[in-house]
């Protein structure tokens, strides 16, 4: 029953599914057959066995419809077999018939095409003179602005052009070709905006080629100028004095009047073989480039262009070459260019309207002068030479000469010029070493020897030297001074003049210059002289000789300065006794080299006697003496009584300071040698060998070698040695010990320590020496002696340095 009752159930879903699969397209048939499978089991199987039925009475339905209409299709292809003759018959006389009616039309249609062709033609002929005629004109112009392109007449092409796109480009605008020449117009436009631009670049780069051709030409027109003002001053003051002379303010007397007339008609002549600028350069580019961009409306933009291209060239100009400070020619070139520079942003400041401005002249003149300024400063810092550093003053001066008579400020310029002023006298300084240093090397440092007048005035003529007692000499006589004095007079005076040459032109007045020569002059014997001297006091090579020399040369050349002051005096007619006139420091300067020139002959004498004492040659172990002083003592003594005998010339205190230092520097030297801690050992003879050498040394002391020196005091300069000698001498401990530190003590300059070690080297050698001094009762009591003593100085020494 069950499964009775499932089949009755499956049968309709089977007859729905069917339905759903003869009235659904086949696209959507895949949804449908999957749920057959998705059904029950053995669904799939009833199914089919359904379709099949189906089938069947489709089958069945078909068959029955194809018989009941059998009948009627045959009859309709009987009907259609029939009507296929009629109807093959009918084309063909059709076909016939249009054939006819084709061959009697071709002759009509020929001629109609004929007629319309004709007509069209003479319609058209009609539009295309009308037409023309009205876009000849149109033609014409645009011929006119092309000729006018080729021509370069590019303003005229500029109104043409306007001509065209206000009055005829309307009458023809619906033409193709008036739209390419309005297309066209624009291109033009900027093709004439390119080649206005192109000759400018041109002219810009013309002239910054020819920029220091201009600026070389201007720098000498106001050479000329200054040249020819200066001249007329000397002129007016040779011929009417001082106070005759023309400004606007005054009336010129007859004979005045003919002098100027007479200079300004030679000033006409120079100036009209003198190029101006205008000469140099054609300016039309610059006027044409404006005009066009003028009327094209883009005015500012060609000013931009410009100024920013202008720009650019000032700082190529601007730029130097890095040898510039080598060569003159290098400054003058650096010069010129930038004048030429200048000279025409002022034609074109003057000539145009507008397209410069003299706000941006000077922003542009600010800018070039602090680079300038910097360039001269950087550059000169490397001129090594003064006559450089001149000229290059020289070319300042002109430039800034050159640019003040074009409007621009140089007050900067010359205070440059004052820095460059100090770098020349440090060049000058420099250079006037190097010729101090020659003068020195060649000199002989010895008296000048004159054997008649015309030498002796020749010196004189050179140096102002006055000497009553000289002159009353008979020749052959000598100078005091070497000739190193007058050369070196003469090079100073030489070094004012140089000093001068700079401060010509800067527009100072004559106190200036009177304080700038002297601060100059100052400079070069404080610095450069003084300098010079204090190395060649220290060459190796200058002796003693030489330096007593060289110490009587300063003494002249500092007498010799008040009449450089008398010289400076003469040359800017400004009076010593100006409260403001700086005087000369030649007092100092020669007062210092002289010091420094005693201080070496002290330093040398010094060295020499170590020479004379480093010859020392003492058998320390002797046990006699020699009888007599050392060779090398007497020598020393013969050596120092020769060289003081050259200190005569000098001053008698110097003479005395040498004579004292030399005894005092020989007595510590004597003293050092006793007590060299690589001398072990003394005996009592090489100790009266050395009181022998120290006697030479006191009579050498007492002969008075120097004058001057009161009583004995010279000789104290070996009393510490005289002391230490004689107490080792008489053997007199007790009573060195019992007054040790009283004022009145016969020892007193004896030190402690000093006899300590003596006498420890003393007492070494007497137990090396005495082998046997034990067997001997004496030299046992002396050996005992010299331990007690030694004991009690050691005490004394100990005590000494507690208290310390």
């Amino acid at each position: 029953m069950a499964e009775s009752s499932e089949g009755l159930g499956t049968v309709p879903e089977h007859e729905r599914i069917l339905q759903e699969i003869e009235s659904t397209d086949t696209a959507c048939v895949g949804p449908t057959l999957r749920s057959v499978y998705d059904d029950q089991p053995n669904a799939h199987k009833k199914f089919m066995e359904k379709l099949d039925a189906c089938i069947r009475n489709h089958d069945k339905e078909i068959e029955k419809m194809c018989n009941f209409h059998h009948q009627g299709f045959v009859d309709a292809i009987t009907e259609l077999l029939k009507v296929r003759t009629d109807a093959e018959k009918l084309k063909v006389q059709v076909t016939d018939t249009n054939r006819r009616f084709q061959d009697a039309g071709k002759e009509v249609i020929v001629h109609t095409e004929d007629i319309i062709r004709c007509r069209i033609q003479q319609r058209n002929i009609t539009t295309v003179v009308e037409k023309l005629q009205l876009c000849l004109p149109v033609l014409e112009m645009y011929s006119k602005l092309k000729e006018q392109m080729s021509a370069k007449r590019y303003y005229s092409a500029l109104k043409t052009m306007e001509q065209l796109e206000n009055v005829y480009f309307p009458w023809v605008s619906q033409y193709r070709f008036c739209q390419l020449m309005i297309e066209n117009l624009p291109k033009l436009r900027e093709d004439i905006k390119e080649i206005s631009m192109s000759d400018l670049k041109d002219f810009l780069e013309s002239i910054r080629k020819h920029s220091d051709k201009i600026g070389e030409t201007a720098m000498k027109q106001a050479q000329h100028q200054k040249t020819f003002s200066v001249s007329l001053q000397k002129q007016n003051k040779m011929k009417f004095g001082k106070n005759m002379y023309i400004n606007h303010d005054r009336i010129p007397e007859e004979r005045n009047e003919t002098v100027l007339k007479h200079s300004l008609e030679e000033e006409d002549e120079n100036e009209e073989e003198v190029l101006t600028v205008q000469d140099l350069v054609d300016f039309s580019p610059v006027y044409r480039c404006l005009h066009i961009y003028s009327v094209l409306g883009d005015e500012e933009t060609f000013e931009n262009y410009y100024r920013k291209q202008r720009k650019k060239q000032a700082r190529l100009v601007l730029q130097p070459q890095s040898n510039m400070h080598e060569t003159v020619d290098g400054y003058r070139r650096y010069f010129t260019q930038i004048v030429g520079f200048f000279v025409v942003e002022d034609h074109i400041l003057h000539v145009t309207q507008g397209l410069v401005t003299r706000a941006y002249t000077d922003e542009l003149w600010n800018m070039a002068l602090s680079k300038i300024i910097a360039v001269l400063r950087a550059h000169s810092s490397y001129c090594t030479d003064p006559d450089l550093v001149l000229e290059l003053k020289n070319l300042i001066v002109i430039f800034a000469d050159t640019l003040q008579g074009y409007g621009f400020p140089v007050n900067r310029l010359f205070d440059l010029l004052f820095e460059i002023r100090d770098q020349y006298n440090e060049t000058l300084l420099k250079k006037w070493a190097g010729v101090f240093r020659d003068i020195f090397e060649e000199d002989n440092y010895s008296p000048i020897p004159i054997v008649n007048e015309e030498e002796y005035k020749i010196v004189i003529s050179k140096f102002p030297f006055q000497d009553l007692d000289l002159e009353k000499q008979s020749f052959p006589k000598k100078f005091p001074m070497s000739q190193s004095v007058p050369h070196i007079y003469i090079q100073v005076k030489e070094f004012i003049y140089a000093s001068l040459k700079f401060s010509e032109s800067l527009h100072r007045s004559s106190t200036e210059i009177d304080d700038m020569l002297r601060k100059s002059t100052n400079l070069l014997l404080t610095r450069t002289l003084s300098s010079c001297l204090l190395n060649l006091i220290r060459k190796p090579h200058i002796g003693l000789t030489e330096l007593v020399q060289i110490i009587i040369n300063t003494t002249h050349l500092e007498q010799a300065c008040k009449y450089l002051e008398d010289f400076i005096t003469n040359i800017t007619n400004i009076s010593q006794e100006t409260v403001h006139t700086t005087r000369l420091y030649g007092l100092s300067t020669f007062k210092d080299a002289r010091h420094a020139a005693e201080g070496e002959i002290y330093t040398k004498l010094n060295q020499k006697i170590d020479e004379f004492v480093q010859l020392a040659d003492y058998d320390w172990t002797m046990s006699e003496p020699d009888g007599r002083a050392s060779g090398y003592l007497m020598d020393l003594i013969n050596f120092l009584r020769s060289i003081f005998q050259v200190f005569t010339h000098l001053p008698g205190k110097v003479a005395q300071t040498a004579c004292m230092s030399a005894c005092q520097h020989l007595s510590t030297s004597l003293m050092q040698m006793l007590l060299d801690s690589e001398l072990k050992q003394i005996s009592m003879g090489a100790v009266q060998q050395f009181n022998l050498d120290v006697i030479q040394c006191e009579l050498f002391a007492s002969s008075e070698p120097v004058p001057g020196f009161q009583g004995d005091t010279l000789q104290l300069a070996f009393i510490d040695l005289r002391q230490l000698l004689d107490l080792f001498m008489v053997w007199d401990w007790s009573t060195y010990l019992a007054d040790y530190g009283q004022p009145a003590s016969k020892y007193l300059r004896v030190n402690p320590n000093t006899a300590l070690t003596l006498l420890e080297k003393m007492k070494d050698t007497s137990k090396k020496n005495n082998i046997f001094a034990q067997f001997r009762k004496n030299d046992r009591d002396k050996q005992k002696l010299i331990e007690t003593v030694v004991k009690q100085l050691r005490s004394l020494v100990n005590g000494m340095s507690q208290h310390t």
